[in-house]
This record gives structure tokens, C-alpha cells and sequence, in this order.
């Protein structure tokens, strides 16, 4: 039985996953249309659920990034080929106020905290050791004490307005379920041909 909100039954599946021990359930691939409206995608991470949407963390002067400030409309894949299954969704990308991306940024490993600020993500880089010199400054610059979040550096906030659920069965007669945002909090939800 699927729950009338996608997003509660996008948790009921995730934490499937989380217990059947897939490496990493949180792995999102998330899709962004360029200046030229090609797309792109590459893996984030999910790192939490609020006000209605999936939040993850980047460097706001990446490729993705860039690619959101022209065009906010995304779409996120979680691949889960272990249970035979995936979820798909299209919605609108938003920042989080600097306050939600600095609560969170004090929760990271100080190693990625060093990173954040090491890394000019998306751009040419000449050498790996170029990246571990960089890395190396930005340790020896915060060495003692809190590391700061980087003006550059964020979360983003992916609130849906279309979301399919597809679980895989034999003869190839999976299961799909597209649940459509109407007004507000209501959805309606289609079974799908597979």
C-alpha cells in the first residue's frame, strides 16, 4: 500500500535500504540542464529531508551550481539495483539560508571541512598534486580552532513536483507509480505501464 504522500513513502524506501545494507542509499544522481541546455548529471549525496524537499551540500560555484542558478528545475535518480528498484523525481532547487548550511557544516568531518575550502570544484586543475597542495595550505591556515564555512559553499533544497516509484518484477512487469503534485501538500498518483 503506498502512503498518499511520496515523500513519506520516499522514507518508508530509503530506510529499506538503509537495512537491507546497500553501500550507499543516500547516492543521488542529480540531472541539471547547462547555458546550452544539455544535460549533465553526477552523484550527491542526500543529506536530510525538510520543508518539503531533499537537501544536499556543494560548492556554489560548481558546475551544478551554475547550472541551478539559471535553471532550478532538477531531476534526482536513487538507483537502488540491489532491491530492484528506483526512485525518480523533478522539482524545483533552492539554497538554504546560510544558517541551515552552517548548522550543518559543523557536523562534517574536519577533513571535508579543509576540502570544502581547498577544492575549486568544476575547475581545470593541472595535477593532483596541485589539489593536495591546496588541501595542505587550507590545513596549516585553520590548524587551531573551528573552521568556518566557506561563502561559497551551501545546500540546496530539491522540493518535488513529480515523483515515480518503480519496483522491478519478473517477465518485466515492474511496478510504477508516478504521484503528481496538485495544489499544495495534494498529489494524485497513476499506476504506470512499465
Amino acid at each position: 500500500m503506498l502512503d498518499r504522500d511520496p515523500l513519506r513513502q520516499f522514507e518508508v524506501w530509503l530506510e529499506q535500504a538503509v537495512t537491507a545494507g546497500i553501500e550507499d542509499p543516500t547516492a543521488m544522481v542529480l540531472a541539471t540542464v547547462d547555458a546550452d541546455g544539455l544535460p549533465w548529471q553526477r552523484i550527491v549525496l542526500l543529506k536530510g529531508m525538510s520543508d518539503g524537499g531533499l537537501v544536499f551540500y556543494t560548492n556554489q560555484a560548481s558546475n551544478k551550481a551554475r547550472d541551478i542558478a539559471r535553471q532550478p528545475v532538477v531531476s534526482l535518480l536513487f538507483p537502488w539495483n540491489e532491491l530492484d528498484r528506483q526512485v525518480i523525481l523533478r522539482g524545483h532547487a533552492s539554497k538554504l539560508s546560510a544558517a541551515e548550511s552552517a548548522a550543518y557544516f559543523v557536523s562534517r568531518p574536519r577533513k571535508s571541512q579543509i576540502a570544502a575550502w581547498a577544492s575549486q570544484q568544476s575547475r581545470p586543475l593541472s595535477a593532483r598534486a596541485v589539489l593536495e597542495q591546496q588541501f595542505n595550505a587550507m590545513r596549516d591556515k585553520f590548524a587551531n580552532g573551528a573552521i568556518p564555512m566557506p561563502d561559497f559553499w551551501g545546500g540546496y533544497r530539491v522540493v518535488p513536483d513529480q515523483m515515480e516509484f518503480w519496483q522491478g518484477r519478473r517477465s518485466r512487469m515492474h511496478d510504477r507509480f508516478r504521484y503528481y503534485r496538485l495544489d499544495g501538500d495534494d498529489w494524485r498518483i497513476e499506476r504506470l505501464q512499465p
